[in-house]
């Protein structure tokens, strides 16, 4: 477990770096409003980046959650970001 309590913008940004990351995209075109489609991130991307975050935050996310209906970065974090809340909460 990295941290226990997150404060909800540093959970952002801690989220948003493993996409930069994972996502192998630019760190400028990862904004809230952005668009999955925008940044060209595919289906391995999306699980590579849950990976990721089941590893940094040592929680479990399942694969068939609500991040297939996510559209944009916002919906995407907030998905990821409800799962960690769940488990560390």
């Amino acid at each position: 477990m990295e941290t226990k309590d997150l404060d909800q913008t540093e959970l952002v940004n801690q989220i948003t770096d493993v996409i930069v990351k994972e996502g192998m995209v630019d760190r400028d075109k990862v904004t809230l409003d952005a668009t999955i489609e925008s940044l060209n991130l595919k289906s391995i991307d999306i699980v590579m980046i849950l990976t990721a975050i089941e590893e940094k935050f040592d929680v479990y996310i399942p694969m068939d959650g609500p991040f297939h209906d996510a559209k944009d970065v916002k919906s995407l974090i907030d998905a990821i970001a409800a799962y960690i809340i769940k488990e560390k909460g």
